[in-house]
């Protein structure tokens, strides 16, 4: 049986393919049991809005049938679907499952939240009951490696999103986020997701300020927080230890003036402030006064570049790491195989076994002398039992294959 790995990816296909391709949740377990159904395959489907991904374990040891499936499954042209496909093989397959599930084959490098989906679709593939063996020990050995490359390398340790970076940043202002008081100043995309890094750091105290307050509502009501009109500022300002601004508007929202009136307010308790807006939304004078910690954009993604570097250097180790827990793999595969050699070697050998026994019992029984019927036992056996290895010395020997030759006189025992 052979192991594939075949899909497309936010490297490989246009975001049109991508969605095109995508087996949303409620597709996931008829595609599976066709799968399994028509191809006799087990089979992961991996499908995030970056990557659809299939991890096959089939007898047939060509992706075609797939590739023609999975056209016909998502009405997608077959040819710019092949344009687009990347196919692996065996131990090329394992590889790939451990750089994926730990981030390294993400669009942002090292984004944790991949694992997390390969997961749910390793769970949604047992429960289908389509996995097979190879593929569980397979995701396992890929779940496993990815933790240890989390755990051995900082492969996640440095910011590289615009919003976490501001995150990180404010950690090492104030030690503890748990107790500040964050204002959030917009209510797009970018401050969700920091508001969402800002949970995690176990922050509860968030006010959010826009210009339609019912935008900040919805958004402040995610997260049990406090939604305010952008006029309201003046009055709120100085309660926050954390200020975060992203929004779209064409001059800055917060003046120097106000902050100074909110840090005497503050009794010039140190106020942190990141502007990820461009244009700005805090005016840049604000950053000259006493115990503001004000930064901007380019400033986080001078970080950001950093981080990456350091990542990188994460990635390089974490290849040293891929390297063993794929050879551990197949070592395991070409284990299987071994087995079952063996099996298929002593069943042999018993079934030549029982037959040279029954022959001896039935000449016993028919009066024969005892000695010569165990002489003529062990004479047949014998023969029966050395004619395979002896044809292959003969063989390895005629034909030249001397490293043949001596692996055959050293598994039969036969020493120079």
């Amino acid at each position: 049986m052979s192991l594939l790995a075949l899909g497309i990816n936010h490297k490989t296909a246009s975001v049109e393919l991508r969605e095109k391709a995508s087996i949303g949740a409620e597709q996931m377990s008829r595609a599976l049991t066709e799968l399994n159904d028509h191809y006799r395959s087990h089979s992961v489907i991996v499908s995030t809005c970056n990557r659809t991904e299939f991890y096959i374990h089939s007898n047939d040891e060509s992706p075609e049938p797939i590739i023609h499936w999975l056209a016909e499954f998502q009405h997608v042209d077959e040819s710019q679907l092949r344009q687009a496909l990347y196919i692996y093989q065996d131990s090329e397959v394992i590889r790939h499952l451990i750089r994926v599930s730990a981030g390294l084959d993400s669009m942002i490098l090292g984004e944790p939240q991949i694992l997390g989906q390969v997961k749910q679709a390793y769970a949604e593939a047992r429960e289908v009951g389509v996995i097979g063996p190879i593929l569980e020990r397979c995701f396992q050995r890929g779940f496993a490696a990815a933790k240890q490359i989390r755990t051995e390398t900082e492969i996640g340790e440095n910011a590289v999103s615009v919003a976490f970076a501001a995150v990180s940043l404010a950690k090492r202002i104030f030690a503890d986020l748990s107790e500040s008081k964050v204002l959030l100043v917009g209510a797009g995309e970018t401050i969700e997701l920091v508001a969402k890094h800002l949970l995690d750091q176990g922050v509860h105290q968030i006010t959010v300020a826009n210009r339609t307050v019912a935008r900040a509502e919805a958004l402040a009501h995610q997260f049990g927080g406090r939604a305010i009109t952008l006029n309201e500022l003046p009055d709120y300002l100085h309660e926050a230890d954390i200020v975060i601004g992203s929004t779209a508007s064409p001059l800055p929202i917060i003046g120097k003036g106000l902050v100074e009136e909110a840090m005497r307010k503050r009794r010039h308790h140190p106020v942190f402030m990141v502007d990820i807006a461009v244009p700005r939304d805090i005016e840049a004078q604000v950053g000259d006064l006493r115990d503001v910690y004000l930064y901007t954009v380019d400033d986080l993604q001078g970080i950001i570049e950093q981080n990456l570097a350091h990542r990188r250097e994460a990635a390089d180790q974490a290849e040293n790491i891929i390297d063993q827990q794929v050879a551990e793999f197949m070592a395991w595969m070409r284990s299987l195989e071994t087995v079952e050699s063996i099996r298929e070697y002593r069943q042999n050998s018993f079934k030549v076994r029982d037959g040279e026994v029954d022959k001896a019992l039935d000449l016993l029984a028919h009066g024969h002398e005892p000695e010569e019927v165990i002489k003529e036992l062990a004479f047949k056996l014998t023969n029966k039992l050395i004619h395979a290895p002896t044809q292959a010395l003969n063989k390895a020997g005629r034909e030249g294959h001397l490293e043949q030759l001596e692996v055959i006189r050293e598994t039969i025992g036969v020493t120079k």
